[in-house]
């Protein structure tokens, strides 16, 4: 199967999803990266710009992060809202007494608030939220929990990060929508790669069972091994014996 043929399938398994659903539309979160450019143009195609309400959530945020995702919007034609959280974010540090929380915290607190404004519109729209996690991110753990990795549905989660780039193109949006940098947007010069460790480049080739360093594939493993509580079922406690 080509990889137009599958972005096809997906269009077809949101657009069935919703039908037969009790829910009206879908809700994405627009941060100008390529995940969530290519989730939205998947899910325009699938269930049309009126059942699709999408969001961009700066949250003390690099002012390029709205400038791009108002970009993914016009080349779009999104039905799309900017909503700026900043100063609830800095509310909220100041009643948690966390001005001192590591940079990791803020991020993931600013992720997870992301997460919950975006279920309140969900709510409000009787719509489903749409994830943005590829095949590479979910592997490795990269995303909050209960943050963006807090969602409905996950349509990517099989792409492998090069092919979510080559979806973009498919798409018939811009070299420099499918190449920007990726970023959590958590800090300033924050970066994934950087953070992670690794390439997205060799997390491609590590999941496509290709060769790596050796250094690579210990820290891929790595993360894959500590971040397994992220991807399975909440534990839960034997049954009660009544």
């Amino acid at each position: 199967m080509t990889l137009k043929e599958y972005l096809k399938e997906i269009e077809n398994w949101l657009k069935e999803y919703l039908a037969n659903s009790p829910c009206k539309a879908f809700v994405l979160g627009i941060s100008g990266g390529v995940d969530s450019t290519l989730v939205a143009a998947i899910a325009k195609n699938a269930v049309g710009k009126e059942n699709l309400f999408c969001y961009a959530l700066p949250i003390d945020s690099n002012p390029k992060d709205v400038e791009d995702a108002l970009k993914v919007k016009d080349a779009l034609d999104l039905n799309m809202e900017v909503v700026d959280l900043t100063n609830t974010y800095k509310s909220y540090i100041k009643e948690l007494n966390g001005e001192d929380f590591s940079r990791l915290t803020k991020g993931n607190l600013k992720a997870r608030m992301r997460m919950s404004a975006l279920y309140a519109f969900a709510q409000e729209h009787n719509a489903l939220v749409l994830g943005t996690d590829n095949l590479d991110e979910s592997y490795v753990g990269y995303f909050t929990k209960y943050g963006d990795g807090g969602v409905d549905l996950l349509p990517i989660a099989h792409l492998l990060k090069k092919e979510v780039r080559e979806g973009v193109i498919l798409y018939g949006l811009s070299s420099y929508l499918a190449n920007r940098t990726p970023t959590a947007g958590f800090y300033e010069g924050q970066t994934d790669e950087i953070e992670m460790g690794v390439t997205y480049d060799e997390l491609d080739n590590y999941l496509l069972g290709k060769e790596v360093s050796e250094k690579a594939k210990a820290r891929i493993e790595h993360l894959h091994k500590i971040s397994e509580h992220k991807r399975n079922p909440i534990p839960k406690m034997k049954e009660f014996k009544r």
